[in-house]
Parts: C-alpha cells; sequence; structure tokens
C-alpha cells in the first residue's frame, strides 16, 4: 500500500477473506466500509484454469459477483482489475474498450463473464483490463528469463505473440489516480508501447547488463494447455484521456531491474 499517500488504506488476502464465501465477503466490506475497493484477487493461473473450470469460475467470476454486491450493499465504489484474455487476439490493431470480448481461454472466458456480470450489478463499476503484468515479489516473465540467463548461453522466447508489458507499481500508480477521479466504466491501463515476448525478453537481458544470447522461435515451440492471443495490444486512448499516462515499456523494465536488485541486496545483507 506504499504508493496510496494521503488515504486510509488497507489490503486483505485470501487468508482474510474468501471472497467465493458471500458471508465472509460481505462481512468483510461491512467492517472496513471503503469509499473504493481495488479486486485484484483471481484464480491467474492460465493453464490451470483449462482443467479447473469450475475453480476459474468461482473465484474470477462468481467471486467478483460477491464483492460487487457487498459494495452495492455497503455504498462501496469498486474497480475491478481484467485482462486482455477477454480478446482472442485477432485484430492487427490495439484493443480499444468497447471492443466486444471473444476469449478463448477458461481464464479469458471467466474475465468476461465478470465484467458482464459486475456492470449488472453496479453500473458504475470501473473496469480496469491490463496485460502482461509483471513486479517483484512474485512469479512473472522477467523474473524467469533472468533466472534462465544465469544459467544458460542462450534461450529461446517467442516472437509471435505481441503485447503490451505492463509494471505493477505503475499499474499501481494509474489505479489510485482512477480512484480520485471516480472513474466508471472500461479502462485499458498498460505501459505505453508494444513488443513480443522475444522483444521484451532481450531488453530485460540487455537492461540487466547480462550476455545470454536471446534467440527468436514461435509458439508451435512451446504448446500450452491455454490458447494465448497473437495479439493483444491495448488501446491506452482510455487512459489518457483521463490524464493518465503510464511510462513506456522499456523504461519500466529498467525500473523493475532497479527493484529487484534492491531487494536481493537488502535479502543477502539480512
Amino acid at each position: 500500500m506504499g504508493q496510496w499517500k494521503g488515504d486510509e488504506a488497507s489490503g486483505l488476502s485470501s487468508k482474510d477473506v474468501d471472497i467465493r464465501d458471500r458471508r465472509q465477503t460481505f462481512d468483510a466490506v461491512e467492517r472496513a466500509s471503503p469509499d473504493w475497493i481495488v479486486l485484484a484477487a483471481a484464480y491467474t493461473d492460465v493453464d490451470g484454469c483449462e482443467t479447473n473450470r469450475e475453480l476459474a469460475f468461482d473465484v474470477n467470476c462468481r467471486g467478483a459477483a460477491n464483492v460487487a454486491e457487498a459494495a452495492k450493499r455497503f455504498g462501496s465504489r469498486l474497480l475491478f482489475i481484467s485482462s486482455d484474455y477477454v480478446f482472442d487476439g485477432t485484430k492487427t490493431i490495439p484493443y480499444e474498450t468497447n471492443d466486444p470480448p471473444a476469449p478463448r481461454s477458461v481464464y479469458g472466458q471467466s474475465k468476461a463473464e465478470a465484467e458482464k456480470q459486475l456492470k449488472q450489478i453496479l453500473p458504475d463499476v470501473c473496469i480496469v483490463r491490463t496485460s502482461w503484468l509483471f513486479g517483484i515479489g512474485g512469479k512473472c516473465f522477467p523474473d524467469t528469463i533472468l533466472k534462465l540467463a544465469e544459467k544458460r548461453a542462450e534461450i529461446d522466447v517467442v516472437q509471435d505473440q505481441r503485447g503490451c508489458p505492463t509494471h505493477a507499481t505503475d499499474l499501481a500508480s494509474a489505479i489510485i489516480q482512477l480512484c480520485r477521479q471516480n472513474a466508471q466504466g472500461v479502462i485499458h491501463a498498460t505501459n505505453r508501447g508494444e513488443c513480443s515476448w522475444f522483444e521484451f525478453a532481450e531488453e530485460i537481458v540487455s537492461a540487466a547488463g547480462m550476455n545470454t544470447i536471446v534467440r527468436p522461435t514461435t509458439s508451435d515451440k512451446f504448446v500450452r494447455p491455454a490458447p494465448r492471443p497473437h495479439y493483444s495490444v491495448l488501446s491506452p486512448a482510455s487512459l489518457e484521456n483521463r490524464g493518465i499516462k503510464m511510462p513506456d515499456w522499456r523504461a519500466a523494465v529498467r525500473e523493475y531491474i532497479l527493484q529487484r536488485n534492491s531487494l536481493r541486496t537488502i535479502e543477502s545483507v539480512g
């Protein structure tokens, strides 16, 4: 909650409340009585969702609906974090907020259905779609690439999927601004610019000052249970129309490297 200055803010994890449980959810919202709820809780294992459809919908859809119902009951505003996976990836130009969802994966379907239900429960809900999220303190693409680069002279990364990397720090800043603006409707929030996973990996290795060679490959070499959108670039127009401009993704990568190095230094000293 470090970025949220000047406001009283608290965070609840799944250990504090299971959003699948309506009573728990209502009790938690009633106790906190917040002006805003930022709902980031989700079952985000995209491949795991393919074999755990019921769990995916329980958490990502029915759980989200419980939070929306509680927000409605106790007069809170709701900002819901959604995903580029609500789109099928067949476009060749950035997705706008009014493009119709057409999810191909169970994860995407659960998020798209949640969006639909939340709009019905809370017409003034703010839905923030983001993509390719990364940050320190958890598993993410840059961390995986850097760990591989420490062990290998060469790594292969797909180049036929394009999207927008998003640094969690920058997304958090945008969310705070949206709440303070009393935003509603669908908004796309990612770092500026687009790239392939291959270009993303190249930038990560370069920014870290490593010599590992990154080689381009294709998706058919890395078959996964859940289909990935080949193109899921989200247009920044809806965010920038509100006067919010997130940093370029390359700058975000450099900031992530600095944060990661600082955390490692603290851990080694500790």
